[in-house]
């Protein structure tokens, strides 16, 4: 079998039926997707297929045969970061770092596919990926802001002015 990874082919060796999280992490050295929940329920093993995200842990590998798979790494490198990447930095969004990689993924695919800065649709397009750190809000800032075409100085991080959860008040 054969996956582009990040813009790389690669030949897979694995079995057919081994999810693709695993193929990534342990075939092809690709970390960024981690196994969490390995039941598809918490996101941190999200990635995209073909532009679509899918949680790699439920995806046989078969399944994605000749198929475009982009992982965190292929956004960005350390040195040119990806504008969502910048965001997420620069509005700190991550703070342990296991959901990030699932929630860039998510992100990246809304923004894709014409996502706006509007707070319930991002809400929406992040269901099903689990942060047990940030309590969500600054997660929604940082894609709103690249919805809106911000850019950011890596050197300081955004004032936050909403310290409340997803759906709380503000």
């Amino acid at each position: 079998m054969k996956l582009t990874v990040n813009g790389i082919e690669r030949e897979v060796e694995s079995a057919p039926l081994t999810p693709l999280l695993f193929v990534l992490r342990d075939e092809l050295e690709v970390e960024s997707p981690k196994a969490g929940c390995q039941q598809g329920g918490c996101g941190a093993c999200t990635v995209l297929v073909e532009g679509e995200p899918r949680r790699s842990c439920l995806t046989p590998v078969v399944a994605v045969d000749g198929a475009r798979i982009t992982t965190v790494e292929g956004l960005g490198s350390p040195e040119n970061l990806a504008p969502l990447q910048q965001a997420f930095t620069h509005h700190y969004a991550a703070q342990c770092g296991f959901c990030t990689a699932g929630m860039i993924m998510a992100a990246q695919a809304y923004l894709d596919n014409w996502g706006t800065e509007d707070r319930e649709m991002i809400q929406t397009s992040l269901a099903g990926h689990v942060c047990r750190c940030t309590g969500y809000v600054k997660i929604v800032d940082a894609i709103a802001a690249v919805a809106r075409g911000d850019s950011f100085d890596m050197t300081v991080t955004a004032e936050s002015h909403d310290t409340t959860n997803v759906g709380g008040a503000q």
